[in-house]
């Protein structure tokens, strides 16, 4: 039986939700249709996430905080972008000045907290520059730090594109998560197969086809390490992390890249008992493992391979800074301090920021399954900054010979 889409007469009588869930089914349909009855599952999230006017992230709907699907560390407490802004000094100190650069800024809740607290303690950054695809989260973003830092909103600047030069800091706060990934599978005979999406009488499907020569070279590489091997096995890999890698990289002229994820070192990531992979699906607040569900209406994320990113950033030029979870970087930062200064002799204030310093920091909420990379270029002392010191785990990437050196 053929997969029927909706015809515009009939979406035209559905909720705004229902319209728009139902117009982003039948843009992926055509794209499937126009590929022979096969999409890439990469380019299928990358229309579910972000195709102009309708994807996830590009559409209106509330996606943060309670109202929305999920919610970051800046808006669980002010203490993650307090945190934040002891390496921000350091470098913006070592360089005499630069800018910060923060991919996908999501609420403001982030830069208008930095902001603050750079105001207050020095120094400022030149400028604050927010790279945001999502015109509806750009304007909240503007209203955010209008409201809670309006003496700096004047510095901030909204960009279509990344700096052609560039010296400073770079955040990207849960931004890997959300880029579009391939996925695979070990046949029965042991050789990789691709997995896809076709139609189905309900809308999409997983289906195998034969793998791509480039996701073949790199499920080939993980198995001449070990990983990937066994069959029934399926994962993902990511195969827009180099040149993602390289376009963050190439105008960063000094400074340092600060990325914040839920993620693994590789061996953790594709060992044998995570057999399913890592895609993850999040709609007010609950988790599950459908991306064909509620298509343009819910995230679609999976884990970082911070191995394969500290290879990326090898390649580009770059030199591995740090490694190590958010709870450690947390405490590296002082977050004990900040707590004892911003609740002074308030004890309702003090409760409120120790639950929030929880969520961040538990092995059982944030504090584990969120873990803090940095990539430095032209820093004096790269590896003495902030966050990093507690604990160093970069022997946990498994980095070869070759990349190890290049810390």
């Amino acid at each position: 039986m053929p997969h029927m889409t909706p015809s515009r007469q009939t979406t035209a009588n559905r909720d705004p939700a229902e319209r728009h869930h139902a117009e982003l089914e039948e843009l992926i349909g055509r794209a499937i249709d126009e590929a022979g009855g096969w999409l890439s599952f990469d380019r299928f999230m990358d229309l579910a996430l972000y195709a102009p006017g309708l994807g996830y992230y590009v559409a209106g709907a509330e996606k943060l905080g309670a109202e929305g699907d999920f919610v970051t560390a800046p808006e669980i407490s002010p203490l993650f972008a307090r945190c934040l802004a002891s390496p921000c000094r350091e470098v913006l100190g070592e360089l005499g000045g630069g800018d910060v650069l923060e991919l996908g800024a999501g609420s403001g809740a982030l830069a208008a907290e930095l902001l603050t607290t750079l105001a207050a303690e020095g120094p400022l950054p030149d400028r604050y520059l927010i790279l945001e695809p999502s015109p509806d989260l750009a304007e909240r973003q503007r209203q955010t730090i209008a409201r809670r830092a309006p003496a700096l909103v004047e510095r901030c600047n909204w960009l279509a594109r990344l700096p052609e030069r560039f010296s400073g800091v770079v955040l990207a706060n849960e931004v890997l998560d959300a880029m579009p990934v391939h996925r695979f599978r070990i046949n029965e005979a042991g050789a990789v197969d691709e997995i896809g999406v076709t139609r189905s009488d309900t809308g999409f499907a997983d289906t195998c086809a034969t793998v791509s020569s480039e996701l073949k070279s790199a499920v080939d590489r993980l198995q001449r390490q070990g990983f990937a091997t066994q069959p029934g096995y399926s994962s993902e890999v990511n195969l827009r992390l180099g040149p993602w890698t390289q376009a963050i990289a190439s105008p960063l002229e000094t400074g340092l890249i600060l990325v914040i994820d839920y993620g693994y070192p590789r061996p953790e990531y594709y060992r044998a008992e995570r057999s399913q992979g890592t895609l993850m699906c999040h709609s007010r607040h609950r988790a599950h493992d459908d991306p064909y569900r509620d298509v343009g209406l819910q995230d679609i994320t999976a884990h970082v391979d911070f191995t394969a990113l500290a290879e990326a950033a090898g390649d580009a030029g770059l030199a591995l800074a740090g490694y190590t979870t958010q709870s450690n970087f947390l405490i590296g930062c002082g977050i004990d301090t900040v707590i004892a200064e911003a609740a002074g002799d308030d004890p309702m204030k003090l409760a409120d920021l120790s639950a929030g310093a929880k969520q961040l920091l538990l092995p059982s909420r944030m504090g584990e399954r969120f873990q803090i990379m940095g990539l430095s270029r032209g820093l004096a002392d790269h590896d003495e900054l902030s966050g990093f010191q507690v604990r160093d785990l970069r022997d946990r990437l498994a980095l070869s010979g070759t990349e190890a050196q290049r810390r």
